[in-house]
């Protein structure tokens, strides 16, 4: 029993070691070998064995972005201003190899490389073009952190000004200023939309003037029109009255002529026209023979119906 033992448990220790010897590295990662101290190899992603006992695992590094948020630093500005400003790096690690071995703490050194560029950075900015170029800013520090870690293995990719904390006496001003521009915006808006008010009246006003004179106008010729039409057929009613008046004489002239009266008929008729002529305003009117011809023989006339 005594040697099945001992096999037993060297097989286990034979296997125990050949399963640490196994490594797998997974999706945006890399694994720095060293051999007796000395650096091996950058293991990517896969299956990978190492030799027992002269082979070691000497650093895990992730490749994904990462985002590092430093606390608050005190800078000064160009015109003497003290400000607290803090920053957000972006950053990503592009060589395993230098990533191990090119600094000993890299989050440490990029928090002072970062408070180091941004005070240099900031000394050449008064404060209002520290606060109004942010993105001046962020392009030159990405600019300097991005070459003082390249020998580390690190890209930074992006540089963030999370707050610019102005002192309290220059916030208070800063405050005062906005609302006086706040108070100044808002009067010019009151200004702007009175005057847009009176306008729109006075565009009404005229509109409506103008609507009232094409009104009063296309009365003025509706009526024109109006007596204009009953002119013509007042005009037209009167010369149908004497068409037919003319008319009429034309017809009692044709029927005399077709009854073909005697020498008595016409004499009696003249003595008619005679009698319509002395309803006139004439003073003098001369009577021919023949009428008085004719005035004797109606005398008779109404004698002879007289006795009848």
């Amino acid at each position: 029993m005594g040697p099945i033992i001992a096999i037993l448990l060297l097989l286990v220790v034979v296997l125990v070691i050949v399963v640490s010897c196994i490594k797998i590295v997974p999706q945006a990662h890399a694994v720095v070998v060293e051999r007796l101290g000395g650096y091996l190899a950058t293991w990517s992603v896969g299956l990978h064995f190492k030799m027992p006992f002269i082979d070691r695992v000497a650093k895990r590094v992730n490749l994904k972005e990462q985002v590092v948020d430093f606390p608050p630093q005190p800078v000064i500005t160009k015109d003497n201003v003290t400000m607290q400003i803090d920053t957000v790096v972006y950053f990503q690690i592009t060589d395993p190899k230098l990533f191990a071995y090119g600094v000993e703490n890299p989050i440490m050194a990029i928090e002072n490389l970062t408070a180091t560029t941004l005070r240099n950075v900031i000394g050449d900015l008064e404060l209002d073009e520290t606060l109004t170029s942010r993105e001046t800013i962020n392009t030159k520090m990405r600019a300097s952190l991005d070459v003082a870690t390249d020998p580390w293995g690190i890209k930074v990719n992006r540089v963030e000004l999370k707050n610019i904390i102005p002192p309290h006496e220059i916030q208070d001003a800063m405050e005062k200023q906005m609302k006086a521009e706040r108070e100044r915006r808002e009067a010019i808006l009151r200004a702007e939309g009175e005057k847009k008010s009176t306008i729109l009246v006075a565009e009404g006003k005229k509109a409506s003037a103008i609507l009232d004179a094409e009104a009063e106008k296309q009365a003025a010729i509706l009526r024109a029109e109006a007596r204009k039409e009953a002119t013509i057929r007042e005009a037209e009613g009167q010369a149908e009255a004497i068409l037919k008046i003319q008319q009429a004489n034309a017809d009692g002239l044709r029927f005399l002529k077709e009854a073909q009266p005697d020498a008595g008929v016409l004499q009696l008729k003249s003595l008619e026209a005679f009698a319509k002529a002395a309803d006139g305003k004439a003073t003098k009117i001369i009577i021919p023979s023949e009428i008085q011809g004719v005035a004797g023989l109606a005398k008779s006339v109404v004698e002879i119906a007289s006795e009848k």
